[in-house]
């Protein structure tokens, strides 16, 4: 059983500034996501999508922010539960709750903090009608470990940035590597676009557009792929020992529909007048995964909900305990370790 002070679905942005804050009020934290490491969509989909709305970055990659935010929470220690599902709920005789996930997994802790973006994620699956039976036989969905791919040829269908950047990646991993796009030009960040090309002058990179996976075919793990290029009849057959098709992922409340939340256009609903608490005591919800009156889906939004959830959690899990705000900028940061960074005294002074 992993006890926490504030137990947090979603690793997106909102839930990793969750940490920052908590952490300030001397609350621990842990964070449960269904995939297999933090940032939510900003790692998984678009990693180097520019970002212009985050207060002193004039622009700031997602991928970067997700680093940024993790260097932010990482001196209150928080833990993590990646690549697992948060599927139940229970509320418990005491007010707290136990969330288990997919694979068994518990948590208990008096506040759940829901931050789960737009839900949980599953992969949008090309229109292959065998292609379940090589489901972990050859057909991945995610690429979580590249050294799976050592070696092997590999086939990677999608034009956005996650087929542009695992393609350029496993070119210095994979035996062979292979990007098919049904158009010729990518989605993706002018750079990695640049970087494909280059690969494939260089011949480090089999680039087929315009063209799609149509067929999957081998003997108890995939062998070859048939290619359907747009000018040409007939599909054509590519020895390879991986699929990697990269269509994105496809936002869903999951399991989080049946905890008896109210939900109102596949988005919960909370009080925004006061703390984002769900109608459920001690639940809250918090960036793009609730909905109120005037709700803004911004990152910049989801940190200023995160905020007031966790003075709220405070009385909570302290009832009846006074806390008083004090600025960082005059009170410093104590970290969990016992350490403490300090305000410049010239700072405090003024403020003073």
């Amino acid at each position: 059983m992993i006890k926490t002070d504030i137990l947090i679905i979603g690793a997106g942005p909102t839930g990793l500034f969750t940490v920052f804050e908590a952490g300030l009020l001397k609350l621990k934290c842990h964070l449960i996501d269904a995939l297999p490491q933090p940032g939510g969509q900003c790692s998984e989909i678009y990693p180097k999508k520019p970002i212009y709305d985050i207060p002193a970055y004039p622009e700031i990659l997602a991928g970067d922010l997700t680093e940024k935010l993790l260097e932010q929470g990482k001196q209150f220690e928080p833990g993590f539960t990646l690549g697992e599902r948060a599927e139940t709920i229970e509320k418990q005789e005491d007010g707290t709750f136990i969330v288990t996930t997919n694979k068994g997994t518990k948590h208990h802790a008096p506040v759940v903090a829901i931050a789960g973006g737009l839900g949980s994620f599953e992969p949008r699956k090309p229109q292959i009608s065998n292609i379940q039976a090589y489901e972990d036989r050859g057909v991945e969905y995610m690429i979580k470990d590249p050294e799976l791919y050592r070696d092997k040829k590999v086939v990677i269908a999608g034009g956005g940035d996650s087929a542009l950047d695992w393609s350029i990646f496993l070119a210095d991993v994979a035996k062979e590597v292979t990007l098919v796009h049904r158009r010729n030009e990518f989605r993706g960040a002018l750079d990695s676009v640049e970087k494909v090309q280059d690969l494939k002058n260089q011949g480090k990179i089999n680039l087929i557009t315009p063209a799609e996976v149509v067929g999957l075919s081998g003997e108890g793990k995939l062998e070859a792929v048939s290619i359907k290029l747009n000018s040409e009849a007939e599909p054509f057959d590519l020895a390879c020992d991986h699929f990697v098709p990269l269509f994105g992922l496809s936002p869903k409340l999951g399991p989080m529909a049946n905890w008896g939340l109210e939900i109102e256009k596949n988005a919960i609903k909370v009080n925004n007048a006061l703390d984002y608490q769900t109608n459920i005591p001690g639940v809250f919800a918090i960036g793009d995964v609730n909905t109120y009156p005037g709700k803004l889906k911004l990152i910049l939004c989801g940190f200023h909900e995160a905020t007031l959830m966790c003075q709220a959690a405070y009385q909570i899990i302290n009832p009846g305990k006074r806390y008083v705000l004090k600025y960082t900028t005059v009170s410093g940061i104590d970290g969990f370790d016992g350490s403490r960074k300090e305000a410049p005294k010239a700072v405090v002074k003024a403020i003073e």
